[in-house]
């Protein structure tokens, strides 16, 4: 689903590399929906879908869409939240569980705690106030993986390099069923928040499997963070396991690395 973002984002760009990627894998048949600002009920039928992918933020749905999307959700549908889709629909409770941590859209401390890794383990901060949502200027950074048995991250390096990003931090949400698949540490130096923060995750709803990732910032003429082969190979992994549970698309020969990143254009247009 696409159609809007925001002034930061372009959801156009985004999708030529969202849905190339799926495209250019046998395991899918992807259609794309474009929305407008608002969904109106009876708009779509969620449940002729595995899976649902967001690429979209401040938007609209009517109560009656959000009614239809909790049922998919609950009763086994999967869902994937790309970036900046995780602002959307801050005053909506169930998306918020949905999502386990969402940003900006005037979350503030009621959203639930900031979540983080610190010391060998997550982290839950109830206590402190502040924004949520915050991230520095895009530059490299590591990517550490803390669940390697997962399907979505079996196989890959335990850490690898990948270009420049926007780190999402102070992110904030009702973190319940949530299971944190890697972290990214998000430098002050840069203007981060000096924390290990989420950068990959899934969310159990209901018979739902949820799958999260806040890389891949995209504007206009940016798209380099979409190119990176890390990103790309937890982006189709992770919507295979929330359409199915599963993982079946294997790794590629080269991989990237703690020394070095890799990039991939699309091998189909």
């Amino acid at each position: 689903m696409t159609g809007h973002t925001d002034k930061y984002h372009s959801c156009e760009d985004a999708s030529e590399y969202l849905v190339p990627l799926l495209n250019e894998r046998d395991v899918f048949n992807t259609e794309v929906y474009t929305m407008g600002m608002t969904l109106h009920g009876g708009s779509i039928d969620f449940g002729r879908y595995d899976v649902v992918v967001l690429n979209i933020n401040q938007v609209v749905w009517d109560e009656d869409v959000k009614s239809d999307f909790e049922k998919y959700v609950s009763s086994g549908g999967g869902l994937v939240v790309m970036h900046e889709a995780d602002n959307a629909f801050p005053e909506w409770g169930e998306f918020n569980r949905m999502i386990g941590l969402g940003g900006w859209g005037d979350r503030d401390k009621s959203a639930g705690p900031y979540y983080y890794w610190k010391d060998g383990g997550f982290l839950k901060d109830f206590e402190s106030s502040g924004p949520c949502g915050w991230h520095g200027q895009r530059v490299p950074f590591m990517i550490n993986v803390r669940q390697p048995m997962h399907p979505i991250m079996k196989g890959l390096p335990s850490a690898w390099l990948h270009v420049n990003d926007e780190l999402y931090g102070n992110l904030r949400g009702p973190v319940e069923n949530m299971e944190v698949l890697a972290t990214g540490f998000s430098d002050e130096r840069t203007g981060g928040t000096g924390k290990e923060e989420p950068v990959s995750f899934t969310v159990a709803y209901g018979n739902g499997r949820v799958f999260h990732c806040v890389l891949g910032h995209t504007s206009k003429g940016d798209n380099v963070a979409l190119k990176n082969v890390g990103y790309q190979l937890v982006y189709v992994r992770g919507v295979e396991w929330a359409a199915t549970g599963e993982v079946t698309i294997e790794l590629p020969e080269s991989l990237p690395s703690a020394e070095s990143a890799l990039q991939r254009e699309l091998l189909c247009d």
